[in-house]
């Protein structure tokens, strides 16, 4: 059974930093896209950043690009989600996702539980 498990949500005051991570058990993603999403109360689920086999990274035009940055571990089992200069509208549900043809959708074939990220004001 392929999981993905997310760690490190929490709660932060804004301008703090937090690292998500996401581990992959069941099936390896080497050659795949690893991605994370995000879902604000009231909102639809958005792209966050992603990273596909070749290391090519993929971010979200707007307020992620610049303060959030995704990296995978060399065995590209784990992928993870540094975000610094936190806000509170970066208050979400934070999804990991693997397996993509196209980056920047929502096309993908696993999807973690996500974790909770709370930024305080």
């Amino acid at each position: 059974q392929v999981q993905l498990v997310e760690t490190g949500g929490g709660l932060v005051q804004a301008g703090g930093s937090l690292r998500l991570s996401c581990a992959a058990a069941g099936r390896t993603f080497s050659t795949d896209t690893m991605g994370w999403f995000r879902q604000a109360p009231g909102k639809e689920r958005e792209f966050v950043a992603a990273m596909d086999w070749r290391m090519n990274t993929y971010y979200r035009d707007s307020s992620g690009k610049g303060r959030f940055t995704i990296s995978r571990d060399i065995a590209k089992t784990t992928v993870y989600l540094q975000m610094n200069s936190l806000t509170p509208e970066d208050t979400a549900v934070y999804y990991c996702a693997a397996r993509s043809q196209i980056p920047t959708t929502q096309h993908y074939d696993y999807w973690g539980q996500g974790t909770q990220v709370t930024v305080s004001s």
